[in-house]
């Protein structure tokens, strides 16, 4: 089934976030494919903010591979930028596995430089910019 979700404008994000995280069900492995300032990180936050973490709390982690942030219940997400990454190893060597396996929300950034070891669960989903400036999510499931 395709899914498709539009942002209008910075102040839609709230509304697009929860309408998200309804849609994708019981996914945990997320990977958002868009290019450079599509609005990843902005997105996640709204994902993350909605789903109990501190605003302040996220933030890009394209120089440390990966965040964990707890929700107000104490559940993690963690969320990762691969931009950096140039070899599959240097995924595995973070222990990708590790945060993968733990049931845990997992929210991939750029995950198109690790694709041979995305699990086949991976719910891929694009960020797409409109003319306009709108954005518009999309997956299949």
């Amino acid at each position: 089934m395709e899914h498709t979700i539009t942002i209008i404008n910075p102040e839609d994000l709230d509304r697009a976030a929860g309408e998200f995280i309804k849609e994708i069900g019981d996914h945990k492995i997320i990977a958002f494919y868009a290019p450079m300032g599509a609005g990843k990180t902005t997105f996640t936050t709204a994902v993350c903010r909605r789903l109990g973490v501190r605003k302040d709390a996220v933030s890009s982690p394209t120089f440390a591979i990966i965040n964990e942030y707890k929700t107000n219940n104490g559940e993690s997400i963690y969320h990762f930028d691969f931009y950096r990454i140039n070899k599959i190893s240097e995924a595995l060597d973070i222990g990708f596995y590790d945060y993968i396996d733990s049931g845990s929300l997992c929210i991939m950034e750029w995950p198109e430089n690790i694709e041979g070891i995305l699990p086949g669960e991976t719910l891929k989903v694009k960020i797409k910019v409109n003319p306009d400036e709108s954005r518009t999510i999309s997956w299949t499931d």
